[in-house]
Parts: structure tokens; C-alpha cells; sequence
């Protein structure tokens, strides 16, 4: 069935690849040109970051390592959305998995997409605050530090590459902006 999508008509869609956190599908396509193409689509699990400020500025990231990069990265605690789960809860239950923090006071802090023409991979970016320390119990496919700075220590961090995961850079530097003016 042909359908628009912007310039581009779209007179076929193909999923061919699926797990439960990535679809790869191929769209053959009438190009904004005219012309006949094809356009293929990385959808991902949407996902959040959320990242804990406490009542003396500290923030705390996690410090794991990446299958896909092959080294340990320190990023704000971010994961995927379980199914039919809003962003705000997965925020919360992430935080408590991962650090065993509970928030009193969680601020939405808007969505972001890393990548805008091949991939489709929202993530959806929270604030913290009023922390409860509680224990927790992490994934079997996680082993993940407690990463404990300051905000300018992880703004420098961003500005530095030392955080490289895109929707982490984003929300330390929103969060930056946001406690300037609020």
C-alpha cells in the first residue's frame, strides 16, 4: 500500500531483520527526485537517560563496559522501554536498577534523536532529584560502577570525550542549562 511520508513515497516496506530491541526494515521508494530507490530503516527500542543530582551537586553516572565498543564507557543511566511501558517509569526503574536510587523529584527534560535519517531511536531525557539510596539488583548482562562528580566534572567530561554516548552528552548539558535557570 503506497503511503507518503513527507517528499518520499513509499510503495513498499520489508522488515528484514527483528530482535526484541532492533527492526531493519527496506523501503522501496519514489525518491523526492522522482525517481524509483530503496531506503532502509534501523528502528530501535526507544530508550531513556536519566541522570541523579544530589543535594550537594553531585551527579552519578555509571562507568560499563559496551559489547559494541569494546571498552567501558561512563554515561548517565540509560536502558530501553519494556513494552507498553512509559518513558517516565522506565526512567525510574532503571535508576533503581542500576543504582539503587529511588527519586522523589523526577524532571522531564524533553526527548532526543541520536540519529535522524537511517535510524529511528528516541530517547527520552530525565533529571533526577531528592535522592533515596535503596539497594538493588542489576541485569545478569550488566556489571556496572557507580561513577560519583560534580556537574562541571561531567560537563568537562562531555566537552573532553571522556562521555561519548550521544544521549548522555545531551542530557548533562541540559541539566546544566536547566539548574542555571531554574
Amino acid at each position: 500500500m503506497r503511503r507518503q511520508n513527507g517528499p518520499w513515497v513509499i510503495e513498499e516496506t520489508i522488515l528484514k531483520y527483528k530482535t526484541p530491541w532492533v527492526e531493519v526494515f527496506e523501503d522501496q521508494v519514489i525518491r523526492p527526485d522522482g525517481k524509483q530507490g530503496t531506503f532502509s530503516v534501523v528502528k530501535l527500542l526507544p530508550g531513556i537517560s536519566i541522570l541523579p543530582i544530589d543535594e550537594e551537586g553531585k551527579v552519578y553516572l555509571i562507568k560499563e563496559f559496551k559489547y559494541a565498543l569494546g571498552k567501558e564507557a561512563i554515561e548517565a543511566v540509560s536502558g530501553g522501554l519494556d513494552k507498553r511501558e512509559e518513558p517516565l517509569e522506565a526512567a525510574k526503574r532503571e535508576l533503581r536498577e542500576e543504582l539503587g536510587i529511588v527519586a522523589k523529584e523526577i524532571i522531564n527534560l524533553g526527548v532526543m534523536h541520536p540519529f535522524t535519517n537511517v535510524v529511528y531511536a528516541p530517547a527520552y531525557l530525565f533529571l533526577a532529584k531528592k535522592l533515596q539510596f535503596t539497594s538493588h539488583k542489576q541485569e545478569a548482562t550488566e556489571k556496572i560502577e557507580m561513577y560519583k562528580t560534580t556537574l562541571a566534572e561531567a560537563v568537562r567530561m562531555v566537552m573532553e570525550s571522556k562521555v561519548i554516548h550521544g544521549p548522555s552528552c545531551v542530557l548533562i548539558m541540559k541539566v546544566k542549562e536547566y539548574l542555571k535557570t531554574s
